[in-house]
């Protein structure tokens, strides 16, 4: 899979590094509870599967210091080269298609990765592989389906368009091959694959000025697939992001699962 053909949303567009702020604001302080949770001090290796952005590659260098490792990767690196110092090494990779970038991981992290893999089993299996016995593996994904609504409480013209034009990010994706409902299955994958202490939960924001900022700039990356697609017009989209920017909408994300457990 290259950027341009598989995923919808990739890190060269104009709007990835608001996405990618957004993401952060809106989700980091779960990531980083959790990540704390399992353990991740100095000394330890990580993997962090898809980074994308550098907040959680630079949370993790600091926990694990110098005598510690980060291995950042994703198929697009280009937004990881401010992280790109020891304790960090990025890396070109497709956790889909390639085999684990080493051995031997105490943890591996992935966020809202998995769920656009075409070949997520694979993917899956990768990450495990990776880890040393009694590693900690910690997934991160979206599940859209269990909640598919940008508005839900659709009570005008503004939220029932909003919400027409989500649907129309959602087939967008499935037509992808994301799997919309991927974040309920992890706790039964995980248990499947051998992990022992499987554990979830979920983040499910409602509203906040990151859940509107997300909106804007994905609508933007995306507006002219959109069109393309026959999903939306232009006026459309120009109506919804005006509606976005008046900030009269409560705007939602689709609920992020978070599941853990530990290598044999």
């Amino acid at each position: 899979m290259t950027p341009s053909d598989g995923y919808l949303l990739d890190n060269q567009q104009n709007e990835a590094g608001r996405r990618f702020d957004a993401f952060a604001a809106l989700f980091d302080p779960t990531t980083f509870r959790h990540l704390e949770d399992l353990g991740v001090g100095p000394g330890r290796r990580c993997w962090e599967v898809g980074a994308g952005g550098t907040s959680v590659v630079s949370w993790l260098a600091e926990r694990v210091g110098p005598a510690g490792q980060v291995v950042a990767t994703d198929i697009d690196t280009s937004r990881l080269t401010p992280a790109a110092r020891p304790p960090v090494e990025v890396r070109v990779h497709d956790v889909g298609a390639e085999e684990p970038p080493g051995e031997g991981f105490d943890l591996v992290h992935a966020r809202l990765v998995l769920v656009h893999v075409p070949d997520r089993e694979r993917a899956l299996r990768s990450v495990i592989k990776s880890l040393r016995p009694g590693g900690r593996l910690l997934i991160e994904d979206a599940d859209p389906a269990l909640q598919p609504l940008i508005c839900p409480d659709e009570h005008g013209p503004e939220q029932r368009l909003a919400n027409r034009l989500r649907h129309g990010f959602r087939k967008l994706l499935a037509d992808r091959g994301a799997d919309l409902s991927y974040g309920r299955k992890l706790p039964r994958l995980l248990r499947e694959a051998g992990l022992r202490g499987v554990e979830a939960d979920a983040y499910f924001p409602v509203t906040s000025p990151a859940c509107t900022a997300l909106e804007a700039a994905t609508v933007r990356q995306i507006r002219d697939r959109l069109v393309a697609a026959g999903l939306a017009t232009d006026a459309e989209i120009d109506q919804h992001l005006a509606d976005v920017e008046a900030g009269s909408m409560d705007l939602v994300t689709a609920p992020m699962i978070s599941a853990w457990g530990r290598k044999e």
